[in-house]
């Protein structure tokens, strides 16, 4: 039976609701956060700078990545030099292309290089992953973001995508392989089971961890009770 404590793999909490942010990174089990620029949206974010130095005057112990902006390289450069400084946890995220589809493993090794610890996002492909991998540094720390759940939407099989990961990231001993926009909670013990570093977890799934290792048979009961329970509480009749 699959439990949340027999799991190596380290969660991480991918939102921008500073409330659900903040809760989050009190649990114990949550070892990092994630955020990128269509989540702060969606939470109504005004301010990307203030929004992010307000959650790091809060987050300083585990480790947060927070993404560049730009499209066009040398301003992405700048931007993540800006966002390195703003505190010794944070992650920089760069996509692995711009939107033209230009490869960014040229900047990212630049930075790599000047030590700046960074999350290489969007990766979809393992092309995509060994490029990543040779441009990090060896000596910083780094994430490698591969979008499992998307691969995933188009009918692909992302199992075998990220065991592969798995492997070429070893050849980096301080790149850690990320499971990123999973669909369920069964892909966190999925990629546990193929080694992966880490899963981030939107809060809809994380909110569905009080169930595993629940008894089936008790979760069909409870499955009934709720649609009889919500049947009774419409109203709904089928007497003439």
């Amino acid at each position: 039976m699959n439990t949340i404590d027999a799991l190596n793999i380290k969660i991480f909490a991918d939102g921008a609701d500073r409330s659900g942010m903040l809760e989050m990174y009190a649990k114990p089990f949550i070892k990092g956060l994630t955020t990128n620029p269509t989540l702060m949206r969606s939470a109504g974010v005004a301010n990307y700078r203030a929004f992010a130095r307000e959650i790091l005057s809060q987050i300083k112990d585990k480790p947060i990545s927070f993404e560049v902006l730009a499209d066009e390289f040398a301003d992405m450069e700048r931007q993540a030099l800006q966002i390195a400084s703003w505190a010794e946890n944070v992650y920089v995220k760069i996509p692995v292309t711009n939107t033209r589809g230009e490869a960014s493993h040229a900047l990212v090794r630049r930075l790599a290089n000047r030590g700046v610890k960074l999350n290489v996002t969007a990766i979809m492909t393992l092309p995509q992953v060994h490029e990543a991998v040779a441009a990090l540094s060896p000596e910083v720390a780094s994430y490698v973001s591969v979008l499992a759940g998307r691969i995933a939407d188009t009918g692909v099989d992302p199992l075998p995508i990220m065991a592969a990961a798995v492997r070429i990231l070893k050849t980096n001993p301080k790149a850690e392989l990320i499971w990123a926009s999973p669909r369920e909670l069964l892909n966190i013990f999925h990629a546990d089971s193929i080694g992966c570093h880490i899963i981030t977890v939107t809060q809809d799934i994380l909110r569905k961890l009080p169930l595993v290792g629940l008894n089936l048979e008790d979760y069909s009961r409870d499955t009934v009770k709720m649609l009889y329970d919500d049947a009774v509480a419409a109203g709904f009749s089928l007497c003439n």
